[in-house]
């Protein structure tokens, strides 16, 4: 009984150095004051006039979609919409253009996360209307929206006759390691570290097969690793040094089900940014199980900042994603929000 007694307070013990360990090598990022979220624009509701699809013509649901559309603009007694097809060289910017030149007012991402990030960076700022046919394998702005997924034709007619808001976007500055820069827009989630591994790691034939559980299997290659040094600047604030796995950027929070980012809202004006610093795969255990039952206590491995930009700089090359597409490796970079910067169509 006394060994056992004996065991039991020595695992305990290390627990606790193990905790304590985990504190003082994760310490929260001081901030230099909490901006205050802002009240989502009013949008005058007006119905479409002319229609553009932008579609990937390599998803399997591509033409259905299209078929979709046709049928919804010509109950509505609206002109046939215009059809630009994506390349391997161009996501969905240049169809985008073209639809603009075109006077469309209303133009519709087929495709995946990427198709949709495409048309965005196009027409953000601008009085166009995005609208969303969900065609990907993770389509996770359409799930934040609750846009159906597997209703080609309901997801049509949100698409052209849905209610409108604006939105926020998302915006990476990339120093690469090469030196050029490059800015992308992001609607979702982008990030520097393990998570953009995971990305660049991820079979694409697994992934054609069984979809998001090729995520997944990647994932667990890049649980083992090792933390990095970055300094952050929170804001205009002081620069501060953590260890680090990864560094997300959010503008919604939800992940295949998951409510990863709780307070990320998508048209507060705020960007959300969150610091996993887990040692072991069993820090990532623990973040998993506090994501998964949304528990409200704090953790060590995890942190939340709520921030109109933020500044980072890597002791070494780390990686980058955008809304699950990888970006290439970088030194130094900086995310920032455009509040209410994109008009979009959904339920």
């Amino acid at each position: 009984m006394h060994k056992n007694r004996v065991i039991i307070a020595s695992l305990a013990g290390g627990a606790g150095v193990a905790a304590l360990l985990s504190w003082r090598s994760v310490r929260k990022l001081i901030e230099p004051s909490s901006p205050l979220s802002r009240e989502p624009d009013e949008v005058e509701q007006v119905a479409a006039g002319q229609v553009a699809i932008v579609v990937n013509p390599s998803k399997s649901q591509a033409e259905a979609a299209c078929h979709a559309v046709r049928r919804v603009c010509a109950e509505a007694g609206l002109p046939e919409p215009l059809v630009f097809e994506t390349t391997v060289d161009d996501a969905g910017q240049g169809g985008a253009r073209q639809a603009l030149q075109a006077g469309c007012d209303t133009i519709l991402a087929a495709g995946g996360d990427g198709t949709v990030r495409a048309v965005a960076e196009v027409i953000e700022d601008a009085e166009a209307t995005l609208g969303i046919l969900p065609l990907g394998t993770g389509n996770l702005l359409a799930r934040n929206l609750e846009i159906p997924i597997d209703d080609v034709h309901t997801t049509a007619l949100l698409a052209v006759r849905g209610r409108v808001r604006r939105i926020d976007v998302g915006h990476l500055r990339l120093q690469h390691l090469n030196g050029t820069e490059a800015d992308h827009a992001f609607l979702v989630i982008a990030g520097v570290g393990t998570d953009a591994d995971l990305f660049d790691d991820t079979d694409e034939q697994l992934k054609r097969r069984v979809g998001w559980l090729a995520y997944s299997e990647a994932g667990l290659r890049q649980l083992p690793g090792q933390r990095k040094r970055v300094s952050f600047q929170l804001g205009d604030g002081p620069w501060q040094t953590r260890r680090v796995r990864s560094v997300l950027f959010a503008n919604c929070g939800k992940l295949q089900g998951l409510d990863f980012v709780p307070e990320a809202k998508l048209d507060d004006g705020i960007l959300d940014a969150v610091v996993l610093s887990p040692r072991s795969a069993a820090g990532w255990v623990w973040i998993f199980l506090k994501t998964a039952f949304r528990a409200k206590n704090e953790i060590p491995v995890i942190s939340f900042y709520k921030t109109k930009k933020v500044s980072l700089r890597c002791t070494e090359p780390m990686n980058t994603q955008i809304d699950g597409d990888p970006t290439g490796m970088v030194n130094t970079l900086q995310a920032w929000i455009n509040p209410s910067a994109l008009r979009i169509r959904t339920a």
